[in-house]
């Protein structure tokens, strides 16, 4: 029996990102691990997060990839506060999609491992070190070589036996 996981990804990706995310999905089968995602494996009956919630609870674990889905080249973050901070030029400032910041605190509440990707320049919230008690990977290449496909599996054995463990005890 597959366990399963809810797996937090944007609908429209590119081919390179499609890539990834499957390789990802694949290393879920592999692991004897069922992905299951909002309009992919599940669609909504209800409102979309109630239906997040109610998928979530039947889940021992998360996967949130963090791919890009906007990009801005200019601009200015966090305006008018002290914070404040102007997007350097030549810089790029990424944003994912805000479901997988939804996803990922239902998850977090729920108590279940989670298991964060992030593309290069994604930032905010979940995807700040130090904002939960998970480590955030970097995406993995859509073609990686033989030392990142071995990290990429040591990463996934250990989040996998969390993930086990959760299933099992409950």
């Amino acid at each position: 029996m597959l366990i399963p996981v809810f797996v937090s990804a944007p609908t429209f990706l590119s081919e390179q990102q499609e890539t990834v995310r499957r390789a990802i999905l694949g290393e879920l089968g592999h692991h004897g691990l069922e992905a299951r995602a909002i309009g992919k494996t599940d669609f909504p009956t209800i409102l979309p997060l109630r239906e997040v919630q109610t998928l979530a609870r039947h889940c021992s674990g998360g996967v949130i990839l963090g791919f890009s889905q906007f990009e801005a080249t200019a601009g200015i973050l966090k305006r008018g506060t002290a914070y404040q901070k102007r997007v350097k030029k030549g810089a790029t400032v990424a944003f994912a999609t805000p479901w997988n910041q939804l996803e990922a605190g239902v998850l977090f509440a729920l108590g279940v491992p989670l298991l964060i990707f992030r593309e290069q320049n994604i930032s905010g919230g979940v995807f700040d070190e130090g904002v939960t008690d998970v480590f955030v990977l970097p995406m993995p290449p859509a073609d990686p070589e033989y030392n990142e496909k071995k990290a990429f599996r040591a990463v996934f054995q250990k989040w996998t036996a969390e993930v086990r463990h959760h299933y099992y005890r409950e």
